[in-house]
């Protein structure tokens, strides 16, 4: 198939694209353009994997740049978006203009083009704190950040279109993603950055919170599985482990792989405003099975080995000294 990816170039997307090459599609990877010619994540590709995909540099933002990307394409899966929460405290509009409103220049362009379907990718954070577990689809939404309420935006505006013009798309929501490529605004590469420059003290903000994690691979394999299914079609679907661990437990853990030694201290500045704190994330993945038979195959401590083992190898990415928002 002919298969559109936005956010290829992120850490998601790359995964996504990769695979789908390995699968034998044709593969339309839309990352964001820049001065630097950078495709992101990407340009980490074998490159014979690479001369297989045809690069679209772009921006969301731009209706008449998504509409030429979309163009031709049997499927989308719309990845690209803001998804740094600390930053979305002081630069919500960009989270609007990406999120919101470059979902709906998505929306449109297939709507225009006639596309067979298009998966618009949600996340966990549209849930807010837990107010039963696990968390299921039908669960009440909570915008405990401008990031999260973006999200929830765009879910909304996917709906709308499935519901107004019968438009074939499916809101994919993944819980907690972590694996290779991913950058340490998340707490994982965040925690392992630090271990592995040589630091004793393990800069973290509030240690109590619960995630469900997720391997990378299998959030991957979780779109494919859900694109495969018609069923699918004009649903919202978790992609969670189903299981819950806290961050400090989650530190401890990494602590014990890589360095005994080190302990966590508080960074106030890695604090997160009360209210907007999620303290607890446990998805159902009741419905994904159902529909489509998916499992996680990673156990999370099988997930850490080999996401450790990638950064160990390319911690030179990293900028470990600062605090990235």
């Amino acid at each position: 198939m002919k298969i559109l990816v936005t956010g290829a170039d992120g850490f998601i997307g790359s995964h996504l694209t990769e695979k789908l090459v390995e699968d034998g599609h044709q593969v339309r990877a839309f990352a964001y353009y820049n001065s630097f010619n950078s495709w992101g994540w990407l340009d980490t590709l074998p490159k014979d994997k690479l001369n297989e995909i045809e690069i679209f540099a772009g921006d969301v933002r731009d209706p008449n740049g998504v509409r030429k990307a979309v163009a031709g394409m049997d499927e989308v899966f719309h990845l690209a978006a803001l998804i740094a929460i600390p930053y979305s405290y002081h630069s919500p509009d960009s989270y609007v203009d990406t999120n919101i409103k470059g979902t709906l220049n998505v929306l449109q362009a297939v709507r225009d083009h006639g596309t067979q379907r298009v998966l618009v990718t949600s996340t966990s954070e549209v849930y807010g704190t837990a107010q039963y577990v696990p968390i299921d689809e039908k669960h009440p939404f909570q915008g405990q950040s401008p990031y999260s309420a973006t999200k929830i935006g765009a879910d909304r505006i996917a709906e709308s279109f499935y519901r107004s013009f019968e438009l074939p798309v499916t809101i994919v929501r993944p819980f907690n993603t972590y694996g290779p490529r991913q950058s340490a605004r998340a707490v994982i590469p965040t925690i392992i950055t630090q271990l592995l420059s040589g630091m004793t003290e393990i800069k973290l903000g509030t240690l109590t919170p619960t995630r469900d994690f997720t391997f990378v691979k299998d959030t991957v394999e979780g779109f494919l599985a859900i694109a495969k299914f018609n069923e699918t079609i004009g649903e919202e679907i978790n992609i969670a482990s189903q299981q819950e661990i806290s961050i400090g437990e989650l530190a401890q853990e990494m602590i014990r792989q890589i360095n005994p030694e080190a302990r966590i201290v508080c960074d106030e500045v890695r604090l997160r405003p009360e209210k907007s704190e999620v303290k607890r994330l446990l998805g159902s993945n009741e419905k994904i099975k159902r529909l489509t038979g998916w499992e996680p195959r990673y156990t999370l401590s099988q997930g850490l080995e080999e996401t450790i083992a990638w950064i160990r190898e390319n911690l030179g990415r990293y900028k470990v000294d600062l605090y990235n928002l």
